[in-house]
């Protein structure tokens, strides 16, 4: 079983650590995070993660911006990206669904539903 790499985008950094203590008990994952738009496509095309938490909601360049960019770059186009966010918004929720977000969640997140979507997506890019 090798190490999986996940990268976290999101402006809150308590809920950044608080993730990445919890997938690491949870499984054989490196955690990177990023707490802003630009600074995480950059770690993006950097380290190209096996997997993205993005968050919605985040000031300057926010989710769906950055996930626009993912797709629209070669490398970084097969990426599967978890879209998450503190509000349910259908309007935000579509507009992920249209730039290719694998999946959308809503915080706060619950770490089993979490990590077994995380193994479901890895598993579909044969990741294992």
């Amino acid at each position: 079983m090798s190490t999986k790499k996940i990268l976290i985008i999101d402006d809150e950094e308590v809920f950044c650590e608080t993730l990445k203590k919890a997938l690491n008990r949870l499984g054989n994952y490196k955690v990177d995070m990023a707490f802003n738009g630009k600074d995480g496509l950059e770690r993006a095309k950097k380290t190209m993660p096996d997997l993205i938490l993005l968050d919605i909601m985040m000031p300057g360049l926010n989710g769906l911006q950055v996930l626009e960019r993912l797709k629209a770059h070669e490398d970084t186009l097969q990426i599967p990206v978890v879209m998450l966010t503190a509000q349910d918004e259908d309007v935000a929720r579509e507009r992920a669904s249209e730039l290719y977000g694998d999946l959308f969640l809503t915080k706060p997140v619950n770490i089993m539903e979490l990590r077994f979507k995380i193994e479901t997506l890895l598993k579909r890019r044969g990741i294992t």
